[in-house]
């Protein structure tokens, strides 16, 4: 991808702003080149950014002059502390795999003064759309959200990812005496009662984008969706719902039960740790591997549709992905086999993918014959 300059970073986060006004239209190119007929005029048409409307000529060339003068462009980057190893805290402050990657863009584009401050999510997005830190200009972005199918691209735009496709979704369900699922993997979910993480991805239209990687087929729309909305975590909130039987299964992140017992093992402070330690035990995925509700995996930041944010964010991001410090951050929290590889990788075969990016059907059956799901990820059988 061919390198952005500052005057068309410029030119998208004002232009991006004024869509709503004035009557002339145009296509603003990678190039910085204004193209007709929705076409840039280079080769690389994939690098284009949608149409948009300016004021006028006049009115652009004089907010682009005013914004070139800066010697920064500050932004504000939000994450709650609750989401290890993407995003959490030390000693009241943000760590995470998002704000290493935000760090390391500061270090390298002198044009960018990025700060992570500690948020909750629900300032960022809602099931119904953005949330006020967003909605009202306090937050420029929010970080390590996924780019998902369906209700957030009304409302937000997405940087590139820093992490790839690999973000998958997956079923969680309780197991009986005997170890086995309560839901199997072969189930449709005709009947059954689902809860959805409220304002987490997958989102609750997710469920519809992915299929049965047990019987390759769509789920029956009979199913009857829950909504765990109104916690400090809404992800424990839907987990007591499995725990309760309030829901037969939970649609969640396929990561999300591992990481979170694996934060209990350090701390776990601020986890319902007796619950998630029983992980592998009491409850397990019986479907893993469900990437059909994204667009883009675990990007930087989700921005307000049409703010400029995220061309403002994209180019030092593609050029910190380049670098080997972008290599050590992944390898730092364990993510080899889900970032983008650059030159700086081991070969791609020395690198262990983690079970919760398999698909159900590509588990080995565990040889614990007594307790078939005890690795946490249940096989098809």
């Amino acid at each position: 991808m061919a390198p952005l300059t500052n005057t068309a970073v410029f030119a998208f986060s004002v232009l991006g702003s004024l869509r709503a006004v004035g009557a002339v239209e145009t296509t603003v190119c990678s190039n910085g080149e204004a193209g007709a007929d929705g076409n840039c005029p280079s080769e690389n048409n994939d690098l284009k950014l949608e149409p948009v409307r300016a004021a006028s000529l006049l009115q652009a060339k004089t907010t682009l002059n005013n914004l070139a003068g800066a010697s920064k462009t500050k932004l504000k980057l939000g994450q709650d502390v609750n989401y290890p190893p993407y995003a959490s805290s030390e000693d009241g402050k943000p760590i995470g795999f998002g704000h290493d990657v935000a760090m390391g863009m500061n270090s390298m584009c002198p044009d960018l003064d990025i700060e992570v401050v500690i948020t909750e999510w629900s300032q960022c997005w809602t099931p119904t759309g953005l949330g006020q830190g967003l909605a009202d200009g306090t937050l420029d972005a929010c970080m390590t959200y996924t780019h998902t199918k369906g209700i957030r691209n009304e409302f937000a735009d997405f940087t590139h990812g820093i992490l790839n496709v690999n973000k998958a979704a997956g079923l969680l369900t309780m197991l009986d005496e005997n170890g086995a699922p309560k839901v199997n993997g072969h189930d449709d979910l005709e009947g059954k009662k689902v809860v959805d993480v409220a304002g987490w991805a997958p989102t609750a239209d997710g469920l519809d984008f992915v299929e049965n990687k047990c019987t390759h087929t769509n789920y029956d729309s009979g199913y009857k969706l829950l909504m765990a909305d109104g916690a400090e975590n809404n992800n424990e909130l839907a987990l007591s719902w499995l725990f309760n039987g309030t829901a037969d299964a939970m649609f969640v992140y396929a990561d999300q039960a591992y990481n979170y017992k694996k934060e209990c093992k350090k701390d776990g402070a601020d986890l319902d740790c007796a619950k998630w330690n029983e992980f592998g035990k009491k409850f397990a995925y019986v479907q893993t591997g469900q990437f059909g509700y994204v667009n883009n995996g675990t990007t930087l930041g989700l921005a307000k549709k049409g703010s400029g944010v995220v061309e403002l964010l994209n180019p030092c991001l593609d050029k910190f992905m380049e670098t080997k410090e972008y290599f050590e951050v992944c390898d730092k929290f364990d993510m080899l086999d889900t970032c983008y590889r650059n030159e700086f990788f081991p070969p791609k075969d020395d690198v262990l993918m983690k079970d919760y990016n398999k698909r159900t059907d590509e588990h080995e059956p565990s040889m614990d014959t007594i307790l078939p799901c005890s690795t946490g990820y249940c096989p098809c059988t």
